[in-house]
């Protein structure tokens, strides 16, 4: 489960350059500006990450004086990616003795003194996501089925440690383009299909974009063809027209691929296996940035700032004035390993 709220170390203060009461704070990859003097290097403190959505009774501020807003019955704001005074901002930076006076000490003493301790639910922090219009939205036919892990990637900023070892290491990584559209599996068990968008199992009805595409590609039949497999789940993006503003400007929705889980097994196929059971079964790929480079070695990619400078770019999807692309995701070409690095200029709707 994403730790959307945690405790964190303070790895370093910098000044902004015109700033006398703020300062950047460095947390893992993270930067976030906070009230200058608050913390030290070395302190603990809570962080909670962008797309957080944080209660008002929790940090009134955020809300700005004005009336807060409302997401899933709870009032409060979401963290989004800023700037101040020049300075990029990701998140919230909260001294623990606040924690402490909102949750009772005794409470949050038994349950998370110590760095990466997870308060996610502690404090009711929930994932912020964009509501569905009504063709995507559906009717549920019950929850996303236990056996198939969620479509998640970790967010590099996270992995500050990680990716310095695999760095060391000179593993090598699939990279992709992470396109901007709705999480979308289809699956096979036990000789039913179905179709899920990001966390419901969808019944079949008339005019839902996840099931009328799924049926067009003709992907029950694709799957019930494949040998090599009987339960397995295959992970995507749907875009297209109705989708986050059909940025690719499609006449149609598609269904781009981008994992395929063995059921049977309990785990992910290797990329090279995924793109050849795909390009078998004529369902369309996420574009492949890189198949089997050393990320590190061939890009020069060795830091956390290098692999969000990486991330953007223009989309392969259009021409050279096409859209800002949403960011890249790295699996390891042997399994294990997997990350997003998202584009700040994508973050920050800059062009």
């Amino acid at each position: 489960m994403r730790k959307l709220a945690k405790i964190v170390r303070i790895d370093e203060l910098n000044p902004i350059e015109g700033a006398d009461a703020i300062e950047c704070a460095v947390v893992g990859g993270w930067k976030v500006v906070a009230q200058k003097g608050l913390y030290n290097v070395g302190d603990l403190a809570v962080y909670f990450e962008i797309d957080s959505w944080i209660p008002t009774e929790l940090a009134p501020f955020l809300s700005k004086g004005k009336e807060p807003r409302e997401f899933e019955g709870v009032k409060g704001e979401r963290l989004r990616t800023i700037k101040l005074r020049g300075q990029l901002s990701q998140g919230l930076l909260m001294p623990l003795s606040e924690i402490y006076d909102h949750v009772g000490g005794q409470i949050f003493g038994e349950i998370c003194e110590e760095e990466g301790a997870d308060l996610t639910e502690l404090l009711g922090i929930k994932k912020w996501e964009k509501p569905m219009n009504a063709q995507l939205a559906g009717v549920c036919k019950g929850n996303f089925p236990s056996l198939i892990p969620k479509t998640d990637q970790e967010r590099c900023q996270n992995l500050k440690k990680e990716i310095v070892a695999a760095n060391e290491a000179g593993l090598k990584f699939e990279i992709t383009e992470k396109l901007e559209g709705s999480s979308m599996t289809v699956y096979q068990i036990k000789g039913e299909f179905g179709v899920c968008s990001r966390n419901m199992d969808l019944k079949e009805t008339e005019g839902n974009s996840f099931w009328a595409t799924a049926r067009k590609e003709g992907i029950q039949e694709k799957m019930a063809a494949v040998d090599e497999y009987w339960d397995f789940a295959i992970q995507g993006e749907l875009i297209g027209p109705g989708i986050q503003g059909n940025i690719y400007n499609l006449k149609e929705c598609e269904f781009r691929v981008f994992d395929v889980y063995n059921i049977q097994a309990g785990e992910y196929m290797l990329p090279q296996d995924r793109r050849r059971l795909i390009e078998k079964m004529g369902l369309k790929h996420v574009p492949v940035l890189a198949a089997t480079a050393d990320m590190y070695d061939t890009l020069g990619i060795t830091d956390i700032p290098q692999l969000l400078a990486f991330a953007e770019g223009k989309s392969v999807m259009g021409d050279i004035t096409g859209p800002e692309r949403e960011g890249v995701v790295f699996k390891q070409v042997d399994g294990g390993m997997s990350f997003k690095a998202i584009s700040n200029k994508y973050l920050l709707g800059e062009k």
